[in-house]
């Protein structure tokens, strides 16, 4: 079975994007290539209990098992060790990818406390867009009563297009919350 948010991509979302932007054929347009969330442990990394249980929660939200990411090189003023696990990562394609983001737009970000919208100002040069989310228990997955901490995550969203522009109206059409200019 498609995801809901894939067949409103196909169906509806790409053609109204190539008649938008006068583009010759329909892949020529912004698309989703993947997303990737992050999450930083700092020094609670070297702790197997927490790691176990940072991975565990992580595996629940994205529905795919994280990998412990490295630190690279050893810095003495944040007491890391080159190779000591710095957090977790997972990379989302394909169906996984589009059912993440209807569940982050639908019900994860509205549970956030005094969520005002998603600022315009996290999309880079080439039209990938970050933001980061400060408590990981917004999810509906992860217990509130099981977290021994909250945590942060960071998400990007890789998309294949020509200008911030483009990107940013897929974004939109998708029903992301950006906070419009005259909001404050």
């Amino acid at each position: 079975m498609t995801p809901r948010l894939k067949e409103l991509y196909f169906k509806e979302i790409q053609p109204s994007l190539k008649t938008e932007f006068s583009l010759k054929n329909l892949n020529m347009g912004p698309k989703i290539e993947k997303v990737i969330l992050n999450m930083g442990l700092g020094l609670d990394g070297n702790d197997s209990k927490i790691l176990k249980s940072c991975e565990e929660d992580l595996a629940k939200i994205t529905g795919q098992k994280p990998v412990i990411t490295k630190f690279k090189k050893s810095v003495a003023n944040f007491k890391t060790r080159k190779g000591s696990n710095a957090g977790l990562k997972v990379t989302l394609r394909k169906d996984k990818m589009y059912e993440f983001l209807d569940r982050l737009v639908n019900i994860a970000l509205p549970r956030v406390k005094d969520f005002r919208g998603l600022s315009s100002k996290g999309f880079d040069k080439f039209g990938n867009y970050t933001f980061g989310i400060k408590e990981h228990i917004i999810f509906p997955e992860v217990s509130f009563d099981r977290a021994d901490k909250v945590r942060g995550l960071d998400v990007i969203i890789v998309i294949s297009s020509l200008n911030k522009e483009h990107s940013f109206t897929l974004l939109s059409k998708m029903n992301f919350p950006f906070i419009k200019k005259g909001d404050n």
